[in-house]
């Protein structure tokens, strides 16, 4: 097909391209930016006046829920959402079930993706063997299969000689690690940010501590081994602070920030909103203002949906019962826009 797209602003950040021209595209590439190339006729035309035209995104952390909880979602489902969202590639934890810690895993979300065809997953591996914390996953295995980096999803690696020898283990493969940042003692039984607000509604709270220690072993084990890390889904503005004092230090660390923390804040859990329950859970005013800043000057790397889609009664049990997250594939490109506004 030749398809022409009209009148739209042209975003390509690699080229250096902003400004509101006209698109041509022959056999799904870009045929020509401008003026239309000699002999061109369009088969079908967009008039995209008023809108962006750019590079599909691609959203670091998105689940899927398959394969184990199709009930909830399905890779086509999702992959769908996010192609009408403007996400081209999804990257997919390895918290699936079974987990994501051996080749056959992988091959099957691959072969799932791409019959529905609607966006490109790549999968992270685990980074020990069924997300226990005990016993390394085979990483070379993973790497071979596609992974594109590992992680052990939102569970802890509570024992730091494990996470040491993983650390090593995923530099030797040059296969970056995904850390969530929690510790598991110091948030265990929380659903809410520790402070005012949790008191007043009487919720189990999540300190920050539970981030910022976290942050803080993972920070030295990085310094230690060498290997490439991104954080995800930091929540406070200390444990960001910390994240750019280790880059100006020289450590290789990347972090992204999950959408909902840059607009949403404990206040907006009100009278038991379940639609607020995330995790890490909704901080201060004050670290959604520090987050915005350390997307502005270039500490935070990437916005995530930090998709989560759920089936409509886990989020209709009481506040402390209910399943944590959000479903941001569709929300996270005008969310991001909307940031800049802000």
């Amino acid at each position: 097909m030749r398809l022409s797209i009209l009148n739209g602003r042209v975003i390509d950040p690699v080229n250096g391209v902003d400004r509101v021209a006209d698109l041509f595209v022959v056999k799904g590439r870009i045929a020509a930016l401008g003026n239309a190339p000699e002999g061109f006729v369009a088969d079908r035309s967009i008039d995209a006046s008023g809108q962006l035209v750019c590079p599909g995104l691609v959203d670091l952390r998105a689940r899927l829920r398959e394969p184990g909880q199709e009930t909830k979602a399905t890779i086509a489902s999702e992959t769908r959402a996010a192609a009408a969202g403007g996400i081209t590639t999804l990257v997919s934890p390895p918290d699936t079930d079974p987990v994501v810690d051996n080749p056959a895993v992988v091959d099957l979300i691959r072969h799932r993706a791409a019959q529905a065809g609607f966006a490109r997953v790549l999968s992270l591996g685990a980074l020990t063997q069924g997300l226990t914390g005990k016993t390394l996953a085979e990483m070379y295995a993973l790497k071979t299969a596609g992974c594109i980096g590992v992680s052990n999803g939102d569970r802890a690696v509570s024992n730091t000689e494990v996470m040491r020898r993983a650390m090593e283990y995923a530099a030797t493969q040059s296969l970056p690690v995904f850390l969530r940042a929690e510790d598991p003692w110091l948030a265990e039984g929380g659903c809410a940010h520790e402070g005012a607000v949790s008191v007043r509604l009487g919720l189990p709270g999540i300190p920050e501590a539970a981030e910022t220690i976290a942050v803080a072993r993972d920070l030295q084990l990085i310094e230690q081994t060498g290997v490439h890390a991104h954080f995800c889904g930091l929540s406070s503005v200390r444990a960001v602070k910390m994240i750019a004092r280790a880059r100006f230090d020289g450590l290789p660390v990347t972090v992204d920030v999950s959408a909902h923390q840059l607009f949403l804040t404990e206040m907006d859990i009100g009278y038991f909103d379940s639609q607020c329950h995330v995790r890490p859970p909704l901080r201060t005013q004050r670290d959604r203002d520090g987050l915005r800043q350390a997307l502005a000057d270039g500490t935070i790397s990437a916005v995530c949906s930090d998709h989560q889609p759920h089936d409509v009664d886990a989020k209709l049990a009481p506040f402390p019962a209910s399943e944590p997250g959000i479903s941001g594939l569709e929300t996270l490109l005008p969310l991001t826009l909307r940031t800049k506004a802000c």
